[in-house]
């Protein structure tokens, strides 16, 4: 019985990986891992205009051996500022509410409600307080974080590509924000010379003529 369990298990979740990869969700991607079919990784792109554009969100679903009459644990391990990390997400979609798990909902399913969930607000058991502010800089930082994962690099390598071209272009953007700084800073400082310059000359000129003056002074004195 358990055996027949687990093949149906795999079967319903190959048939998901072929829809998947058939019809792609929006702003996601997953894979299941080559030695254990019941761990799938996903990495959810941030959608624009929000907090979250720019950044790289990897998780896993850990599914049960009674998939899919139950539902999977589902995690994320990128820092993201709505989720906690390598904690189980409580969710609708989520182990943490079988009562309200439908079979007929495959991982595509899964991952849209997972990514609509994120886009919202509202608290629920592992979701975190953070501010747009926050959010923005841990989608900034999430390339690195992510080329760390050795799961992601396998997994992902479009991905690792495609962070690695971004991360290249911050570099030389940085650098050549630190030469034009460096140019302003040679032209700042060329500037304050020419000016010192001007101002000795006007103190010298101000000195020769009070000199001047003085002499000037004291002869029509002596001659009266």
């Amino acid at each position: 019985m358990s055996s027949r369990r687990s093949n149906n298990t795999n079967s319903r979740l190959k048939q998901d990986y072929i829809r998947l990869k058939k019809d792609p969700v929006p702003y996601i991607t997953a894979e299941p891992l080559p030695s254990n079919i019941l761990e799938w990784h996903y990495v959810v792109s941030g959608p624009e205009n929000t907090p979250y554009e720019g950044g790289y969100y990897h998780g896993k679903l850990v599914f049960p051996s009674e998939f899919p009459f139950k539902p999977p644990a589902i995690y994320m391990l990128t820092p993201n500022g709505r989720f906690k990390t390598n904690k189980k997400l409580c969710l609708s979609i989520s182990d943490f509410h079988p009562d309200t798990w439908n079979p007929a909902w495959s991982v595509s399913t899964i991952l849209t409600g997972l990514l609509s969930f994120m886009n919202e607000r509202c608290p629920t058991l592992g979701s975190v307080e953070s501010t747009d502010h926050d959010k923005r800089q841990f989608a900034y930082n999430s390339l690195e974080y992510n080329l760390k994962n050795k799961d992601f690099c396998e997994l992902f390598p479009e991905l690792v590509t495609t962070m690695k071209v971004e991360l290249s272009r911050r570099v030389t953007l940085q650098s050549s924000h630190g030469d034009n700084s460096n140019v302003n800073n040679r032209s700042v400082t060329e500037q304050s010379s020419i000016q010192s310059c001007i101002t000795n000359l006007i103190v010298i000129v101000g000195f020769a003529a009070f000199a001047f003056t003085v002499k000037y002074v004291m002869q029509h004195t002596k001659q009266e």
